[in-house]
């Protein structure tokens, strides 16, 4: 594992694109105990990230400070369950209650490295893992052409089977709409589905047992050229999708007018991943294999023409972006081997270095990352920090912050092509848990906003739930599982 604080020169811009609001029970707080005993740091003495966002993530995440002090002048920044219980029973904070932080100190402990407990097994490669924003439902998209929601509250029951129509190659993205009635599913087409997930079938087979119309992402100039959704979005308020592309690619699509209303030429390589930096949806971040993210304002793209700002760091190709919907802080994998911290205030007008020539050629999708490139540095990386130590090779695997809710996004967790699920402390870096279970690739998984569960899916067919405490049922025995054939 491997943990850097990068400064990095860059241009200070976009400092007040976003403001950033904090709920007034925020406290103090400090590091964290952990439910594993995974914990693996490096030899060398870890760095703390000192930046805005370590105090951001300490002031979510820890307990107040007359339950974290010692003696005068000396606070501990660890609190116990029975400490805190016991300061809440004593009306230590004069509120009565536990704030939001107290709760995200207490929960932030339980990881949920328990398990794991199958929740479905599939003859297909599992692509896509996700919850509704509730945490209610589940969506887990295979390459055999299904897509599956299961009803999280009612024991994981298959609420919707749906089987995809045209799709190429595989399902490469799910998404769903904020009031949980539609379903969006891409593949290697420029037509995405949209599905009624609201209706009382569970059998949604396409234009058979129910409509799945199609939304055209191609535009008037495209002349017939065929291109690929590697990632699709809704925006918060449900009313548009974004979509990154093959063909370089960003679209933004108006679902009420159901029409393409922008395309943004946005890279020099295909765009693998974007999303909305925050809920004003006026915020764009993208990822692309020419190694760069960048952000994209609307509000005032059509006058400029290019984006607010790039952010250079990673070697290779980026393969997801997850925002902190703050409109500030985000992170991205790449094919360099790394999750990389950024802050949209240091981004720079435009990609002024390039990591200059590389002796060596590779393609990631079959070939191991060389050994000669596993320490080299951009010349201009304006990262807040990097986070090494989970494989990204094969597909596009995709890394998340961990809750608001209950963690107070102080961890970060990807997926990995040595089947593993990887769990890294936001501010120290340290892997504190490494879950291994699967046979195959973990492209993707997803942390449960509210309860310490987190679902994995893989290529080895298997979506499986990882828990604390668990269930009360024995865990999944490994290689005893009976296979679901369709």
């Amino acid at each position: 594992m491997y943990f850097t604080v990068s400064g990095g020169a860059s241009d200070e811009m976009g400092y007040a694109m976003s403001r950033l609001e904090l709920d007034s029970d925020f406290c103090d707080a400090g590091k964290n105990i952990h439910g594993s005993d995974d914990t693996e740091r490096p030899n060398k003495q870890l760095n703390h990230l000192d930046h805005e966002i370590s105090q951001l993530t300490t002031l979510r995440s820890g307990p107040r400070r007359c339950l974290s002090q010692v003696i005068p002048g000396k606070w501990d920044s660890s609190v116990s369950t029975v400490k805190m219980l016991a300061g809440r029973e004593g009306n230590y904070s004069g509120r009565g209650r536990f704030s939001s932080a107290d709760c995200c100190h207490m929960l932030s402990r339980y990881l949920p490295i328990n398990g794991p407990w199958l929740v479905d097994q599939m003859t297909s490669r599992a692509y896509v893992s996700q919850f509704s924003v509730d945490g209610s439902l589940f969506v887990a998209g295979f390459q055999g052409s299904h897509i599956r929601i299961y009803n999280v509250d009612k024991g994981w029951k298959v609420q919707k089977n749906i089987l995809a129509k045209s799709l190429r190659w595989t399902v490469t993205d799910t998404s769903l709409s904020p009031d949980q009635h539609h379903l969006v599913y891409a593949s290697m087409s420029p037509i995405v589905h949209i599905v009624n997930i609201a209706s009382a079938a569970t059998e949604s087979l396409a234009n058979i047992t129910e409509i799945h119309d199609g939304l055209d992402f191609s535009a008037d100039d495209d002349e017939g050229y065929s291109f690929g959704i590697f990632s699709v979005k809704f925006s918060t308020d449900g009313r548009e999708l974004v979509a990154g592309s093959s063909d370089d690619s960003i679209y933004v699509y108006d679902l009420e007018a159901n029409k393409l209303s922008l395309r943004i030429l946005a890279h020099t390589s295909d765009v693998n991943t974007v999303c909305f930096a925050d809920e004003s949806g006026h915020l764009i971040y993208s990822g692309s294999d020419d190694s760069l993210c960048k952000v994209w304002d609307r509000r005032c793209f059509i006058s400029k023409g290019k984006p607010a700002g790039v952010l250079m760091g990673h070697l290779e190709g980026v393969t997801f972006i997850d925002s902190r919907g703050d409109g500030r802080h985000l992170i991205s994998n790449g094919k360099d081997q790394s999750i990389k911290l950024w802050d949209i205030r240091k981004m720079s007008s435009n990609a002024t270095c390039t990591p200059g020539f590389r002796n060596y050629e590779w393609d990631y999708r079959w070939m191991d990352y060389p050994t000669q490139a596993r320490e080299l540095k951009h010349p201009c990386d304006q990262s807040l920090s990097t986070y090494k130590g989970h494989s990204v090779l094969r597909t596009l695997i995709r890394c998340y912050f961990s809750p608001s809710y209950s963690t107070g996004q102080k961890y970060i967790y990807s997926g990995s092509s040595d089947s593993c699920i990887y769990i890294y402390d936001l501010l120290t870096g340290a892997r504190v848990a490494r879950l291994e279970h699967h046979k195959s690739v973990v492209r993707d998984c997803n942390w449960h906003p509210n309860y310490p569960i987190l679902v994995s899916s893989s290529w080895d067919g298997n979506v499986v739930k990882w828990e604390f405490p668990g269930n009360g049922d024995p865990p999944l025995i490994k290689g005893r599982v009976r296979r679901r054939y369709l």
